[in-house]
């Protein structure tokens, strides 16, 4: 636990701080879980639904902005919670945001991602927007990087047990995963 202490240090201050942004449209959670080969992160399959843009696609748990919710955080910790029953306010610790990205297929919608320490096993049950979930070695996800093929063209992806991570969770992963390398090379 000590290795991930040290981690989790190196990685804060790499980040931007959660209330430097308040814009986004939407907030997603890339959650770590401490693993004895690092860290693992949670993953989710969407239901298919002709209405939903990203429908079956495999991502982070999330989702747009509330008239209700205050901020960005607070959208995160209500989206987490009604798809995973994951209460990001107890047993977790937000290190920091990334960058907002832009949706490939919605470029009005402002994404914010934040990178979350789970300090506790969740209990996780999914709604009914979601069909499966999976937590993945980042070590691995590191190793599956290659491309997909699709009707549209040919995408880059990380491909791994029949499963395809493309777009958006795509580039979320490849703007943190050097992050988090570079929090692991500071080790002492």
């Amino acid at each position: 636990m000590k290795q991930h202490q040290e981690i989790i240090e190196n990685l804060s201050p790499l980040l931007r701080s959660v209330s430097e942004i308040q814009n986004a449209d939407a907030a997603v959670a890339l959650l770590l879980k401490p693993a004895s080969e690092g860290f693992k992160t949670l993953f989710v399959r969407r239901v298919e639904n002709p209405l939903d843009p990203w429908s079956g696609q495999i991502a982070f748990p999330g989702g747009k902005r509330s008239l209700t919710d205050q901020n960005i955080k607070q959208t995160v910790i209500r989206e987490t919670l009604e798809e995973t029953n994951i209460n990001l306010v107890h047993g977790c610790r937000f290190l920091g945001m990334l960058d907002t990205m832009k949706s490939t297929l919605r470029p009005e919608l402002l994404v914010a991602p934040f990178i979350i320490l789970l300090e506790r096993e969740p209990s996780i049950i999914l709604n009914n927007e979601l069909k499966g979930y999976s937590w993945v070695s980042i070590k691995r996800l590191q190793k599956c990087k290659g491309t997909a093929k699709f009707p549209f063209g040919e995408v880059n992806a990380y491909l791994f047990d029949g499963k395809v991570i493309w777009g958006l969770t795509y580039r979320i992963c490849e703007k943190f995963l050097p992050i988090l390398e570079h929090a692991f090379s500071q080790r002492s």
